[in-house]
């Protein structure tokens, strides 16, 4: 009989506040930030400090998904680009992934609405930049030119231009009309990394690892077309306009103007950010003429005479942030600040905090921290208390105690740097091993450390409980193992006790002991030195018993079942190794990860094993048949600690990653063989993914430079949804020929019934795969189509003129035939068999288009006039209309907290008064 196993499914991710690899950027009200977090997007409340929702593509797809390397917003949904070249809409309010975009072959690393908020700008480490076409949900065209990674991008020029920059040194300007580059611009000595321009398109900026900043004035409507008989100046879209030395000597991060354009920050990456104020035409002016001024002074007639205005007279460098630790990424608030600063930066730090300051040009103040919810650097150690209710982990100076359920933070205890950790019994202190060799206790109600102990001369790497609930032992560095005994002492004025640790006895190695751990029935006490050998001993009297050789690297982890029969132990050398704990022998040897193995622990009361590497999987075993149960992947780095619950219904993990992840045990069962079949498939289909694309992807050579090519991409997706769509053409002509025989049979005066199909669904046979085309999402459909054999193209261009008869499908008709002609032009027009569906097409098509653009033709007039008459009625603009309502639902918002302030005022005044009355005499 198969043997069936409950399915552990990922449940929950916590713990990170900022991933390092990503952006930050708020969303289009301003309220929320936008903080990427592994392969999660919180969004936060600054003020409150609280992460209202978690975005997560895992929620939609179900399978681990890649980490965010990019984050964008517009005014209704938030873009993000993956670690895989995917980008992903999502809206915000629903909390819902509304479409995925795929197209680049490696990660994003540059995203930018446009400023009407229906085309999106991609950039990759495949060099490539994509167009996309939100409304439509597809991909343009993709634009080459660039030799290596596009670092950012910014629309110009009413969103007609878009200029890149990248690692290759140069910024490149495109006209996204000719779908072509225009413009080259050198000059950088080292990779650019950031650019912006100015909310107005008056200047753009761009910095490098250079120590200046280089800025250009952007050529206006006005002046290209003062300037139409100068060709050569008509195309230089990006002016030099002068360099700024910059304070910092780290490279230049991000740069980016706030809303109103009169800020500038420059985020190096270091812990500064140097804020430059724009000054206005007037002002420049005027700061222009005192600098002509001074030259007179001192002589420089030559210069004086030039009155023309410099760089150096528009921006102004007027502070320098410097945070706490090294700054990730910047983003401007879009709101204006209540008070009278500028603006409001909000950073991304390092060791996984947000900060938010307030700026102003006489001082820069910070104004909301979020931090608690995550530790500053890796995690450790784990561990659950008895009833699983409680979690705590720790890391280089922190303890925190988690809530596994749902995944707050209950505490932070300030701490040494933690290697190992535990729970008394009872649950109500824990016991924390430093890396200083100290022993701290911490009071969990309390929330505090009530003693530390200095255990060892070396770092404390194990602590394991004696079952009987009388101590525990620990293993150092130091070569000694100690066994202690804990006590309660009351304290003398009647209050709560605390806990004391005594030392009882100890045993002496030869070399640093990595783990130490108890035998459940108090026999044994195994002990894993950095000898690569594993020393098992009497517990009682200390007896040496007998010792497991076979690991050619030190053993990292180990753990004895509930029954005391086995011990399994985990290897830098990568290998498991099942012993029996009666006599020593070696039952099994398995290669179980990729890297070393870094923890083992047993499901309670079962010969199950979960185990976790540096490799960041988490692998169930059966060690009773020595098989791989499951395979579970979703970390980003490496896993270093692992808990199971007493129950075996979930398991946490920590990582390098800081973050923790809850796998929870599900009703859905499988089998191992079933599993194992997965995994044969998934390495066949990753083996054959290159020659799929070399057989099914488009077919042309390198583009030319600085031209455009189209954005399709070979996925898994398409070439299912490619086999489906054949499948679905050869049922209908089954169905056809079937159709065209009970009719030749019915003029032969033969009667038949003629039963439907039941996989068509009740639909005919042209009904059925115009269905299943429909199905395909608009970005698949140009891959998908080029995937066809030339017999299957032609049976859908047959299908072409019934569908173009359906004023809904149109567009879809008129793409179908632009892509299938396109690509098989040279076979159709030597195919005699061709040429009568090509004439139909062309009767067909032409006059349902004509009608169709028509029809759009006469509700783009009645919009126009709709336009007008709402011009007529009120003095705001019409395409100005959303602006003017988010302007006056932040003006409510601002009097509301305002009336809020104004009443917790008056109270405070109240309840000060009344104190004095009553402290009058």
């Amino acid at each position: 009989m198969v043997k069936l196993y409950h399915r552990y499914k990922p449940s929950l991710t916590f713990g990170v506040i900022a991933s390092l690899d990503a952006n930050i950027s708020y969303n289009g009200s301003g309220k929320l930030l936008l903080s990427p977090a592994l392969d999660q997007l919180g969004l936060w409340n600054v003020r409150q400090g609280v992460c209202t929702k978690y975005l997560s593509p895992s929620q939609e797809t179900q399978k681990p998904s890649l980490s965010i390397t990019s984050v964008a917003s517009s005014s209704s949904t938030v873009a993000t680009g993956h670690a895989d070249g995917s980008i992903r809409i999502w809206d915000c309010e629903k909390g819902t992934c509304e479409t995925t975009l795929n197209g680049h072959k490696s990660a994003v690393s540059a995203l930018r609405y446009s400023r009407s908020g229906s085309v999106l700008a991609s950039g990759s480490k495949d060099t490539r930049v994509i167009i996309w076409d939100l409304v439509g949900e597809a991909g343009l065209f993709s634009l080459c030119g660039h030799k290596d990674q596009v670092t950012d991008l910014v629309f110009l020029d009413s969103d007609k231009k878009l200029a890149t920059c990248s690692k290759d040194r140069f910024l490149r300007v495109w006209d996204l009309e000719t779908q072509h580059c225009v413009q080259i611009i050198g000059g950088h000595q080292t990779e650019v990394w950031s650019l912006d321009a100015d909310p107005e398109e008056n200047y753009l900026v761009a910095g490098s690892a250079d120590p200046e900043l280089r800025f250009y004035s952007i050529k206006q409507d006005n002046q290209a077309n003062d300037q139409s008989s100068d060709i050569e100046n008509n195309w230089e879209i990006l002016k030099p306009l002068g360099e700024i030395r910059r304070q910092s000597k780290d490279r230049v991060g991000t740069l980016r103007f706030n809303q109103r354009g009169n800020l500038l920050a420059c985020q190096a990456a270091g812990k500064t950010v140097e804020l430059y104020h724009v000054l206005d035409e007037a002002a420049s002016k005027h700061k222009a003429k005192r600098r002509l001024k001074r030259k007179k002074e001192k002589g420089n007639v030559a210069d004086a005479l030039n009155p023309t205005v410099v760089v150096s007279d528009v921006f102004k460098l007027v502070q320098v942030l410097r945070a706490s630790k090294k700054i990730c990424s910047i983003a401007f608030c879009p709101l204006s600040p209540t008070t009278h600063a500028l603006a409001t930066l909000s950073l991304s730090l390092n060791n996984n905090s947000l900060e938010t300051y307030s700026l102003n040009i006489d001082e820069v103040k910070r104004t909301h921290v979020i931090e608690l919810q995550g530790h500053r650097s890796d995690i450790r150690s784990v561990s659950l208390s008895s009833d699983g209710s409680l979690l705590l982990s720790t890391s280089h100076n922190a303890v925190k105690i988690w809530n596994p359920g749902n995944g707050s933070c209950l505490r932070t205890i300030e701490s040494g740097y933690g290697l190992c950790s535990v729970f008394l019994p009872g649950n109500r202190y824990a016991l924390i091993g430093t890396k200083s060799g100290t022993l701290e206790v911490i009071d969990i109600q309390s929330s505090c450390c009530v003693e530390v102990v200095e255990a060892h001369g070396g770092s404390v790497w194990s602590i394991s409980l004696i079952p009987d609930g009388n101590g525990f032992v620990t293993g150092s560095a130091d070569h000694d193992i100690k066994f202690w005994e804990y006590h309660q002492v009351q304290k003398s004025g009647g209050g709560s006790g605390h806990l004391v640790l005594t030392n009882v006895r100890t045993l002496k190695m030869n070399d640093d002991v990595l783990v130490v751990c108890v035998s459940p029935d108090s026999k044994y006490i195994a002990a894993s030195l950095i000898d690569c050998t594993v020393r098992v001993f009497f517990l009682d009297t200390l007896k040496f018993s007998f010792p497991l050789y076979g690991h050619k690297l030190p053993v990292l982890c180990m753990d004895i079942s509930s029954d005391g029969d086995i011990i399994v132990t985990g290897s830098a050398d990568k290998n498991l190794k099942i012993w029996g704990l009666d006599f020593g022998d070696l039952h099994k040897s398995i290669f179980a990860h990729a890297d070393s193995v870094t923890a083992v622990k047993f499901v309670q009361d079962t010969h199950y094993v979960f185990s976790v590497g540096k490799d960041r999987l988490v692998k169930y075993w059966n060690v009773a048949t020595f098989e791989l149960i499951l395979s579970l992947d979703g970390h980003h780095a490496e896993i270093w600690c692992l808990a199971v619950s007493h129950q075996g219904d979930f398991v946490i993990t920590g990582s390098h990653d800081r973050s923790l992840r809850c796998w929870s045990r599900s009703d859905d069962l499988f089998s191992a063989e079933e599993e194992r079949e997965k995994r044969v498939e998934e390495m066949l289909e990753s083996d054959l993914s290159a020659v799929e694309e070399a057989n099914f992807g488009v077919k042309q050579g390198l583009p030319e430079e600085g031209s455009a090519r189209s954005s399709a991409k070979v996925t898994k997706d398409t070439l299912t949804k490619t086999d489906l769509l054949i499948e679905a053409l050869d049922i209908a002509e089954e169905e056809l020929k079937r159709l065209e025989e009970i009719e030749e049979d019915a003029r032969q005066g033969k009667a038949s019934s003629f039963q439907p199909n039941p996989v068509m669904n009740g639909f005919p046979p042209s009904d059925y795969v115009l269905d299943k085309l429909s199905n395909i999402h608009p970005n698949d459909l140009e891959q998908t189509l080029l995937s066809l054999t030339f017999s299957d193209s032609l049976k859908i261009l047959s299908y072409l003129k019934g569908w173009a008869c359906i004023p809904s499908k149109v567009e879809l008709v008129c793409k179908v035939a632009t892509v299938l002609l396109q690509t098989h032009h040279n076979q159709l027009t030597a195919t005699p068999a061709a040429k009568p569906i090509l004439s139909a097409l062309k009767e067909g098509i032409h006059e349902k288009v004509k009608e169709c653009k028509d029809l759009l033709g006469f509700n783009l007039a009645a919009m126009d006039h709709l336009k007008e008459m709402m011009a007529v009625r009120s003095d705001a603009l019409f395409q100005d209309a959303k602006v003017k309502l988010l302007e006056i639902r932040s003006q409510q918002a601002k009097r509301a907290d305002q009336k809020t302030d104004e009443k917790v005022k008056k109270r405070k005044k109240r309840s000060a008064s009344s104190n004095e009355l009553l402290a009058a005499p």
